[in-house]
């Protein structure tokens, strides 16, 4: 009798063979990569030479253009589902090469862009994609392969997206992301504290209070990381320290004078 890991190393050999070439019909493919992402979903980190074997296939096939390239929003997202377990399950190594994590990573950036929507059909899914992404830390890799314009992009996604009616979690894996990512950093850009300061300038009145306490929140996790580069993104943008929430100042203060735009400190 076959164990239950034998069971599972089958069961994902014969769905990797069927998305090589995936049906046609839209619910069909969903369907498909639903039962790919449920069964990935079973796989432990570190897995054996022969489960690696039997990931093989579902590793190629999502990676083929008829797939990743599809067109629809809800096939994307549950592909991208699909690519967050491989990343779990390979963790701390890389299941791709650069160019092609690259594009793995700008597909699953561009799934937070809609987190506001708790009504879509695959909110769950980019729900289940930011727990994947604040628990494994695949961005360290982003990083190294100086993913700068998408790390950005996922900055302003959390920030467009957080609202008070998010659970306590959708904020704390956002929180964890964007804090590891500054700590992590060789090197901070203003365009990078850019979307924070956005979050905490009082006047900007587009921003809801939670994507405010989240920029906070963020600062004050990396105050000591950041100081030297907000107060020069501060000055770059030529707006007063005092248009932005104090905690803003408060990093700065404490690591020298800050000029305000009017010539005082």
């Amino acid at each position: 009798m076959a164990s239950l890991k034998e069971e599972l190393e089958q069961q994902l050999l014969v769905l990797g063979t069927k998305l090589a070439n995936p049906p046609s019909h839209f619910d069909g493919l969903l369907t498909l990569l639903h039962q790919v992402e449920n069964y990935l979903s079973k796989v432990k980190q570190f897995p054996t030479k022969s489960m690696h074997i039997a990931l093989g296939p579902s590793m190629k096939a999502l990676v083929l253009e008829q797939l990743f390239k599809h067109s629809g929003m809800n096939v994307k997202i549950a592909i991208a589902s699909c690519i967050s377990e491989i990343t779990r399950i390979n963790a701390p190594d890389a299941p791709y090469e650069d160019d092609q994590m690259r594009d793995v990573f700008k597909l699953i950036v561009s799934s937070f862009e809609h987190l506001a929507d708790q009504s879509s059909r695959s909110y769950n899914k980019r729900d289940l994609i930011l727990e994947t992404v604040a628990r494994v830390q695949p961005f360290l890799v982003m990083l190294d392969l100086e993913c700068d314009d998408l790390i950005i992009e996922m900055f302003q996604h959390f920030l467009n997206a957080i609202g008070d009616y998010h659970s306590e979690s959708i904020f704390s894996f956002m929180e964890t992301i964007m804090t590891l990512v500054l700590e992590e950093s060789e090197d901070i850009s203003p365009k990078l504290l850019s979307p924070l300061l956005a979050s905490v300038r009082r006047s900007n009145v587009e921003v809801l209070s939670a994507a405010h306490k989240l920029g906070e929140r963020v600062l004050e996790n990396c105050a000591n990381k950041v100081r030297h580069y907000l107060q020069h993104a501060v000055k770059s943008l030529g707006i007063s320290v005092g248009d932005y929430s104090e905690i803003v100042a408060s990093i700065c203060q404490l690591g020298g004078t800050v000029e305000q735009n009017d010539g005082h400190a």
